[in-house]
């Protein structure tokens, strides 16, 4: 059973959204907000897998709202939606720590399904906004910090994973098992100190090959 909370000032979405959680099988809501901060106060009582999280929101943005839920609760997935694919917002939610994001006129199949492959490990983003997290990695790096020593593999792994592919293409990719590649991911994970896809990415950006 996925847990979902959702953070939507638009009454009517955040009305329905919330039917098709309680009618779908295998997700329950645990709390609808019209804004950041009752957001903010009330889901850190009951944490969701993950929250769906209206990037424009009155007052207190989505964005600043999600930084705000990743320092209180580190591991949960947040996915943003959207009217419209405002790419700079969308990557600037990434780098709050947002795993992904729909926009709002997508089918209620495709939500239940994104929310299952955030679950799962992947990260809904359109091929624009792949490029971007692929366009930081061309960025200086900040301050070195410890260095981080991955193998051959899990350089591998990072590296599709930083261009976008969900990890059954990775595993064709590398002629290996999808439960490899998640076997690898866990690693990578608890190496870089993240907790997400885009948090390895970004993090991977800018840094040297071989040690991070």
């Amino acid at each position: 059973m996925i847990s979902v909370a959702i953070v939507e000032d638009n009454a009517g979405l955040r009305e329905s959204l919330v039917m098709l959680f309680g009618e779908s099988a295998g997700f329950k809501c645990v709390g609808a907000f019209d804004t950041a901060e009752k957001a903010l106060v009330e889901i850190p009582k009951h944490p969701p897998d993950v929250v769906l999280m209206d990037i424009h929101l009155p007052d207190l943005s989505g964005i600043e709202c999600t930084a705000r839920l990743k320092q209180l609760m580190p591991k949960v997935r947040v996915v943003m939606i959207t009217a419209y694919g405002d790419n700079d917002k969308i990557f600037k939610a990434l780098r709050a720590g947002a795993s992904g994001y729909l926009l709002k006129r997508s089918l209620p199949e495709r939500i239940l399904e994104s929310i299952t492959d955030v679950m799962q490990g992947g990260a809904p983003m359109s091929s624009e906004i792949a490029r971007k997290v692929v366009e930081a990695f061309r960025q200086p790096a900040a301050a070195p910090g410890d260095k981080v020593e991955l193998s051959r593999r899990e350089h591998e792994v990072l590296e599709l994973l930083s261009r976008g592919f969900p990890d059954k293409e990775i595993a064709a990719k590398l002629s290996i098992s999808f439960p490899t590649v998640r076997f690898h991911l866990k690693h990578i994970y608890e190496k870089l100190h993240v907790q997400t896809r885009t948090e390895a990415a970004l993090k991977f950006a800018g840094k040297s090959t071989g040690s991070y």
